[in-house]
């Protein structure tokens, strides 16, 4: 009795075992059935097509960017210092002229004839002064006649001064270097005292005065090479330089104001155009750039994809500075690193991925080195 229930318990057993060896054999069968789907499928989606390129070396700048109007060093308007009638204009808009030249000459006529009158009674004073000197060295006037004789040819000699002052007047003249920009004036006019008659502006130097936020303020420096852009102008930039650093900062606009001078000698830029500026202010030397484009930012990190055996590899970068859409890549690429430039955005890490342009340089350089084999080869066998 007790050996046909051993028997029966062995059989259970032998079928249990059986039926869990079949278990196992049907799941092993079926994840090696899903793997091989599953590469199937994988060796169906096509790569993704993208276009890479090579790190570039170069220097990189960190640049302040700003926009400002440009204007004129110094400018004047010239007024009259006497009344007349306009007589003779000698300078028109455009012209240029130096500190003290002759712009147009007013009617002088009735103080020409005031000052013939003063310089006449300035003669007779000083033959009566004259005479007078003798008289008082042999004691015949006394010294509060001599004294008086003194200052009144003093004070006509001073009236004889301000005629011939007032006369020069009529000569209306430049005070600064500069061009003639505007004329306010017409022959035959009459001109009252203090009446505007040209405008003179200084083209030599131009100036730009620009407002920098406060955080910029321990970057900027006098002497820091400045690029500027001006719109109307098809010329490549311009190259000036900052001379001044306002040594404060307004309250109300967190601002502080610099003064950047520029010298054309051309004369392409006026006063009222609108410049684009770049203040450099430091420099990194031949510093590795991807561009702009090539960077993908996710939650907070920068990185890129590099193409590793048609797989597009994904590598963390630390960037630093950015000009003209190139970015500088201080850690995290080396120079031989394919990077993708197109066809990175929603890219997967370790996608298949397809180069569809050639590297020029590249192949250049390759057909460099085939030809310099070839030069190799018949040097040797002549």
């Amino acid at each position: 009795m007790i050996h046909h229930r051993s028997r029966a318990a062995m059989l259970a057993f032998a079928l249990l075992l059986a039926a869990c060896q079949q278990a196992d054999q049907a799941e092993s069968a079926a994840e090696e059935d899903q793997a091989e789907e599953s590469q199937e499928e994988e060796d169906e989606t096509p790569p993704v097509p993208v276009e890479t390129s090579l790190p570039e070396r170069g220097d990189v700048y960190a640049v302040y960017t700003g926009t400002a109007a440009i204007e004129a060093y110094a400018e004047a308007d010239v007024i009259a210092k006497v009344a007349g009638e306009v007589r003779e204009i000698l300078v028109e808009e455009g012209d240029e002229v130096s500190e003290g030249q002759i712009l147009a000459r007013l009617d002088g006529d009735r103080l020409r004839l005031e000052l013939n009158e003063s310089a006449a009674r300035l003669r007779r004073l000083q033959r009566d002064y004259e005479r007078n000197v003798n008289l008082r060295e042999q004691g015949l006037i006394s010294e509060g006649d001599f004294d008086r004789i003194k200052y009144d040819l003093e004070a006509l000699q001073a009236e004889h001064n301000l005629s011939s002052l007032e006369l020069d007047y009529t000569q209306i003249r430049a005070p600064i270097d500069g061009v003639i920009s505007e004329r306010y004036i017409k022959l035959g006019a009459t001109l009252a005292v203090d009446e505007s008659t040209f405008r003179v502006t200084s083209l030599d130097p131009l100036v730009a005065y620009l407002y920098v936020p406060e955080r910029e303020f321990q970057n900027i420096r006098a002497g820091q090479p400045v690029g500027l852009d001006i719109d109307a102008l098809d010329d490549p930039p311009f190259i000036a330089s900052v001379t001044r650093v306002s040594p404060v900062v307004d309250p109300v606009t967190g601002t502080f104001k610099i003064t950047i001078e520029i010298y054309d000698e051309q004369r392409l830029i006026k006063p009222g155009m609108f410049a684009r500026i770049g203040v450099v202010y430091d420099t990194h030397v031949n510093a590795l750039q991807v561009p702009r484009s090539a960077l993908v930012e996710d939650l907070g990190e920068i990185s890129v994809f590099v193409v590793e055996e048609g797989i597009a590899v994904r590598r963390i970068v630390e960037t630093g500075f950015s000009d003209s859409g190139m970015v500088e890549i201080t850690t995290g690429l080396t120079d031989g690193d394919e990077v993708i430039t197109v066809g990175q955005v929603g890219l997967q890490p370790d996608a298949r991925v397809e180069v569809i342009n050639a590297d020029v340089s590249l192949a250049d350089g390759s057909s460099a080195d085939s030809d310099i084999a070839e030069e190799g080869e018949n040097a040797t066998t002549d």
